[in-house]
């Protein structure tokens, strides 16, 4: 084999291995791309509870126990819908 025979050879299986490489490396960005909307979920929610409790409060709806447990059932709600999305 002479030694530009070696070269294409070499060249070919490179190109095969990122060929092979390729559905992968679509794979982990589908997965990070579903964690980030997963997260992204996560914090709007969370950020959309603390609101609501402060609302809650300040419209004396409900005293800071109940409004307490509005926000815990927020918060899981988003925790749940994360969950969707990730799995």
């Amino acid at each position: 084999m002479t030694n530009k025979q070696g070269s294409s050879l070499l060249r070919i299986a490179i190109m095969g291995a990122c060929l092979a490489a390729l559905p992968i490396a679509r794979a982990a960005t589908e997965q990070a791309d579903q964690r980030r909307d997963g997260r992204d979920v996560k914090q709007d929610t969370r950020q959309d509870a603390r609101t609501a409790k402060v609302d809650c409060r300040q419209a004396n709806q409900k005293n800071n126990a109940e409004c307490r447990q509005d926000k815990r059932g927020s918060k899981q709600d988003g925790r749940k819908e994360a969950r969707d999305i990730k799995y």
